[in-house]
């Protein structure tokens, strides 16, 4: 079984119910993660779609384009974990809006590379005052030595499992 190919030094996050082994979803981590992030894409999106006409995976494409000006596709996907088909669309999207502008390399019309234009850069920084808002929601009550060492944890489990 999976569970075998990598023991856990950690008690299993399981729980007996009349003498079956059923998981414990206060202890499972898949279970919490996912939890958290469904959680959180309800609230922001709603505030992204409300006030700006953008949902969550449009945000993450315009964040990305911002964190790396002439990023490809590829580039996007693989950095934030996207599937290539939703970052097609968050990029025509974006792109429809005027948020977005590209430029095809010589010999490949396909692999073009985004750049924010004047008024993506200006709906970016208003998004990213709301999205640090939500993070302060997120984090609030949690310490600082607390929140490094989770931050430090969520990346080893990330390259755990998906090593790029």
């Amino acid at each position: 079984m999976a569970r075998n190919l990598a023991p856990s030094k950690r008690p299993a996050p399981t729980r007996s119910r009349e003498g079956e082994e059923v998981l414990d979803l206060n202890g499972y981590v898949p279970f919490l993660l996912n939890a958290l992030s469904n959680a959180w894409q309800r609230r922001t999106s709603a505030d992204y779609r409300h006030h700006f006409g953008l949902g969550i995976t449009e945000w993450r494409v315009l964040s990305m384009v911002n964190i790396e000006p002439g990023i490809t596709q590829n580039g996007i996907c693989r950095v934030i974990r996207m599937d290539k088909s939703a970052a097609s669309r968050a990029l025509s999207t974006l792109e429809g809006r005027g948020l977005l502008r590209f430029e095809a390399e010589r010999g490949d019309p396909r692999k073009r590379r985004w750049w924010l234009s004047e008024e993506g850069q200006e709906l970016h920084r208003r998004i990213l005052d709301i999205a640090l808002g939500h993070e302060g929601i997120l984090t609030s009550e949690i310490p600082p030595d607390e929140l490094r060492v989770f931050l430090s944890i969520l990346k080893r489990m990330l390259q755990n499992i998906d090593p790029d």
